[in-house]
């Protein structure tokens, strides 16, 4: 079906240094401008940043600071980018949550008024999340093809998840799954360790994902000015930071878990 549009609708995407809206910079930006009479424009610049590129950010989008070291940077292309989306809507994947606001982040850095007050923002992975909802209910639905009968019973939905665990084992057994580095794998196996795996997003070194392991084994910080250092260098330039954490609302299995680190430190 083709979009009925009164105005142009500008799809765009951004890949960066990181996914900190204050602090992270566009590494590339690409936008599909789809006008009302059908007629489309595309354009993509690869940016200078002008700031580290970290390497879980290369591992994804493949860009490095010496791909754009000779390119401009976005305060210089800020008024060539306004310039293609006046008076476009816009459209993105995440966009919402992650492109629009960290777009609109680079504008006022350049000292461009990017307006979206009066821009009609379209989120396709929001669409895509509410018409297929991943509750316990639609699982039950999608995969034991029934209705959830007395939902929120603990009882009923503890035997509905191990239903619908032994549907998706029948289901995906022989199905490949290609992760964000390009591996190719059947992660869905009869085995525990295998839908542990794969269950998790990120190695999570403590329960709630504050803390994660990098490939080296070691515990990053997942959160605040400290994401992505780990804890032991933390602890050795700022010895208060343990301090703070330990005074501040973190569980107690996190807290444990880095009190176990600084005793590791012999600090």
């Amino acid at each position: 079906m083709e979009l009925e549009l009164k105005r142009p609708l500008a799809f765009f995407d951004l890949e960066t240094t990181g996914l900190h809206i204050a602090k992270d910079r566009i590494v590339e930006i690409s936008i599909l401008k789809i006008h009302p009479n059908g007629n489309r424009e595309s354009k993509t610049w690869l940016v200078n940043p002008d700031y580290p590129i970290s390497e879980e950010s290369t591992q994804v989008h493949g860009i490095s600071e010496a791909d754009v070291a000779d390119k401009p940077t976005f305060k210089q292309l800020a008024k060539e980018i306004h310039r293609f989306l006046t008076n476009c809507d816009l459209a993105g994947y995440n966009a919402l949550k992650f492109d629009i606001p960290l777009l609109v982040e680079e504008f006022l850095r350049a000292d461009v008024d990017f307006d979206v007050a009066n821009r009609k923002m379209i989120d396709v992975q929001n669409i895509f999340m509410k018409m297929e909802q991943r509750t316990l209910k639609a699982a039950c639905k999608f995969y034991l093809e029934k209705d959830l009968e007395n939902a929120h019973s603990a009882e009923v939905d503890t035997l509905a998840t191990y239903e619908i665990l032994k549907a998706q084992l029948d289901k995906y057994q022989e199905t490949e799954f290609t992760d964000k580095t390009g591996n190719i794998s059947q992660p869905v196996q009869n085995d525990m360790q295998a839908l542990h795996d794969f269950s998790s997003h990120h190695k999570n070194a403590d329960l709630m994902g504050q803390f994660i392991f990098n490939e080296d084994g070691q515990e990053v910080i997942n959160f605040g000015k400290h994401k992505g250092k780990t804890v032991e260098d933390v602890f050795s330039n700022e010895p208060s930071y343990y301090n703070w954490m330990m005074r501040a609302d973190f569980p107690l299995y996190t807290k444990k878990m880095i009190t176990n680190i600084k005793l590791r430190m012999g600090k």
